[in-house]
């Protein structure tokens, strides 16, 4: 049906465990139970995804969203000493059935003469930017009665809505049509249902450890002072940090392309980010230095569509039933030597020990006092910072992600 939303680079985060992530906000607002639902209620009202499960269509490959105007958005109210940490442990332990499950989950804590709000999303949802966005809109409606505008979401389809010249390179694109071939030859494909088996016995395996550091006021600002003179970016200084701490040479950094793409429309929710990584084999103790080598790396990677926008490329070429299969057959019993090669070799689900950024940036509000982003716990990575700075206070919460099997 031409009016069916279908999954195109979002198929990635279909079949792959722990892509969720979360905010959490604290309002400066006082608790009301029916002021909250009522709240969420509206975000749905805006945005077709809240409002939408996941549908495989019969006969065909293809996967979409499907609007359920009466799906009900889960909002779990809390004490005010609950742990929203425990709480968000527990959403990762279950996994997440986007057949059945909103995509959005909301938990709701009194504090004082405020409150706090834990939003977690699916990545099917939206990117992190989106989450923000929704944060916002909700924290603003809450508060002062302010109406999101409704937005009809508009996903990536193709490559023509990437930037020009972001198709793959010769090899990769060999590699991928090879790998695509091997893929069909071997005549099968993962069901949903195995994939959930598959989720659980995963996520029973991990230990995930968060922590989270608050860097505010002075100290933020004498940051940012240091980083203007030395010309580099808080995120250069970050990825640098992270290099030195954790002895890496590469950090994947996510990059909103909001203002690259051809059919983003303002507000609206949907992943509108792309990830590359930033490679420095040689590298010195002393930060800064390493943020201005960071730096000049960073620009010359943004100033080539092909290289900025290389996963997503891939996505696009990629048959969206070996993207199904490529974290089971590289982590669990799903036997396919297309999608281990693929997960292996090409996204790092075999060694698991990547490093990875995501900073959405800084905002101002008058109805946040603070947040925290919780970035997801990708197959993928060994560690992940999420950087969020409301009001001048930056928090980073880190989480390192360990294998049971490998700690015991």
């Amino acid at each position: 049906m031409a009016d069916r939303k279908y999954l195109y680079t979002e198929r990635a985060h279909y079949m792959c465990p722990n892509m969720h992530f979360g905010i959490m906000a604290d309002i400066g607002a006082e608790f009301d139970t029916n002021g909250i639902i009522r709240s969420i209620g509206i975000l749905k009202s805006a945005h077709p995804l809240i409002r939408s499960l996941i549908s495989e269509e019969q006969g065909s490959s293809r996967i979409y969203y499907e609007e359920h105007p009466e799906l009900e958005i889960p909002v779990m109210i809390k004490e005010e000493d609950d742990d929203w940490q425990t709480d968000y442990k527990a959403v990762s332990s279950v996994g997440w059935n986007v057949q059945k499950e909103a995509l959005l989950k909301v938990f709701a804590y009194p504090s004082g003469s405020r409150m706090r709000v834990l939003f977690i999303s699916h990545h099917l949802l939206c990117d992190g930017r989106g989450l923000l966005q929704l944060v916002q809109e909700f924290a603003d409606y809450y508060t002062n009665g302010v109406k999101p505008h409704s937005v009809d979401e508009k996903l990536m389809e193709n490559l023509d809505d990437l930037p020009s010249g972001s198709d793959l390179a010769f090899i990769s694109k060999v590699l991928i049509k090879d790998a695509n071939k091997k893929w069909r030859k071997e005549g099968h494909k993962v069901s949903y249902d195995k994939y959930l088996k598959f989720e659980r016995d995963h996520n029973a395996k991990q230990d995930i450890k968060r922590e989270i550091k608050k860097v505010d006021g002075e100290e933020l600002d004498n940051l940012i002072g240091l980083c203007k003179e030395n010309a580099v970016s808080l995120n250069d200084y970050l990825i640098a940090k992270m290099m030195i701490e954790d002895d890496t040479d590469k950090v994947v950094i996510a990059s909103d392309i909001r203002n690259k793409i051809r059919n983003y429309k303002q507000g609206a929710l949907g992943n509108y980010a792309t990830a590359f990584g930033v490679v420095v084999r040689k590298r010195g103790t002393e930060v800064m230095e390493l943020a201005r080598v960071v730096s000049s790396e960073v620009r010359s990677i943004v100033s080539k569509p092909d290289k900025e926008m290389l996963v997503l490329s891939c996505y696009f070429n990629m048959d969206p039933e070996l993207l199904d299969a490529i974290p089971i057959s590289t982590l669990g019993d799903f036997e396919s030597r297309a999608g281990k090669f693929v997960g292996s070799k090409m996204f790092g689900f075999e060694k698991r020990d990547g490093h990875c950024i995501t900073n959405l940036g800084k905002a101002e509000s008058s109805v946040i006092r603070e947040g925290v982003f919780i970035p997801p716990a990708s197959p993928a990575n060994k560690k992940a910072w999420g950087v969020l700075t409301i009001n001048n206070k930056m928090r980073i919460c880190s989480i390192e992600v360990r294998d049971q099997d490998q700690t015991t």
